[in-house]
């Protein structure tokens, strides 16, 4: 008679795992100290087996059947000064990309409750600025955009160049839920892709908005010309700071012409899973947003990735300057593969630095975050 041996115990064990739909009331906690050798291995594993694992942790942290819907709008197009070789809003390149003043607050207003109407969840605002200095007027206004939107009932999250620890406080105050600021690659591999900001520009911003108790965004770009240890040094980089993001985007290149990086090859598919799946394991608890290039990946590829962990898209009409898949698509797709949207501060991290905000919020409406679903209209 054949008798179950303990690889077909555990095999059957990890099947029932994969096959929930909640995660456990206590997830384990996350780590802080990990090296680039064990994330190197964890990288270099066998790509099936670093699927399963990664969707096995995804499993005991986050409700696998939850996408997070995000829509993005460049509020502020082109004319920046910075020398990032893949932006087409670089004033240093000659781009299809045209320079234009901030939008005014009503547009992005109206832009925020279509995005609600459609499911998301989350509305974020870029600006294509280096800093904010001399931009008060403009500050002001983001600002007011920052307290309408956040009084919608959505989650609000902007990226407006670095922030001095003042700027970050006044955000906060506003409302502001996430501040978007990718460190984009590894440190060894920036200085190939960008030379007007450094890395430790980019980290400071970083620590002023986690210091104002603001959720951080930050992720990186696949397909710059890094290798396999540059992606492993990005996560490296983002796992060992004091908290986990609160989100970690994985965006893909787009080649845009008339920037330095037009001919590069487009990143492989297997490289963007193999960094999802290690992303997922070594951050546990960190939503992962699939970002720019997500409209290359055909619709198995994508479930793929929200097999490894990956559990937040943009969606609408346009990102910053690269193509969006529109809402119907989306929501069309979520329902053949069973997946919903996520609830406005859903994520235990978001609501905990939200606070008294959200509390105060909810007994005053009587109701619940808003809840996007894969057939919300």
């Amino acid at each position: 008679m054949f008798r179950a041996g303990p690889s077909v115990r555990l095999t059957a064990h990890f099947r029932r795992a994969l096959a929930t739909h909640a995660a456990p009331p206590t997830a384990p906690s996350t780590r802080h100290s990990w090296t680039k050798q064990e994330i190197q291995q964890i990288y270099d594993s066998p790509l099936l087996d670093l699927v399963f694992r990664a969707a096995s942790v995804h499993r005991q942290y986050h409700d696998p059947s939850k996408i997070q819907l995000c829509t993005l709008m460049n509020i502020k197009t082109g004319g920046c000064s910075e020398d990032c070789s893949y932006c087409s809003q670089s004033s240093r390149y000659a781009t299809p990309t045209k320079a234009s003043r901030l939008v005014d607050i009503e547009p992005v207003l109206e832009a925020a409750r279509k995005a609600k109407e459609n499911g998301s969840t989350r509305f974020c605002m870029g600006a294509a600025w280096r800093d904010l200095s001399g931009r008060k007027r403009g500050f002001e206004r983001i600002l007011t955009m920052v307290r309408e939107i956040r009084g919608m009932g959505m989650e609000v999250c902007t990226t407006l160049g670095m922030l001095n620890p003042e700027q970050a406080r006044q955000l906060k105050e506003a409302g502001l839920t996430a501040y978007n600021h990718n460190l984009d690659t590894s440190r060894e591999y920036y200085p190939e892709v960008i030379t007007s900001r450094s890395y430790d520009d980019r980290l400071d911003t970083i620590s002023a908005v986690r210091d104002a108790g603001i959720s951080v965004c930050s992720g990186g770009i696949l397909g710059l010309g890094e290798s396999d240890k540059d992606r492993v040094g990005l996560i490296w980089e983002v796992a060992n700071m004091p908290e986990h993001p609160e989100s970690f985007p994985v965006n893909a290149l787009v080649p845009i012409e008339g920037t330095p990086l037009e001919n590069n090859e487009p990143v492989p598919y297997q490289t963007i899973l193999r960094t999802i799946s290690t992303a997922r394991v070594v951050m546990p608890a960190t939503i992962i947003r699939l970002a720019a290039g997500r409209q290359t990946l055909d619709e198995t590829q994508q479930a793929m990735c929200f097999m490894a962990g990956a559990n937040a898209v943009f969606t609408g009409e346009q990102m910053l300057t690269t193509p969006c898949s529109p809402w119907d698509e989306d929501k069309s797709m979520m329902g053949r593969w069973g997946l919903e949207g996520m609830r406005s501060f859903e994520q235990p991290g978001v609501a905990r630095k939200e606070g008294a905000r959200l509390d105060a919020r909810t007994e005053a409406q009587g109701t619940t975050p808003d809840v996007a679903t894969a057939s919300s209209a």
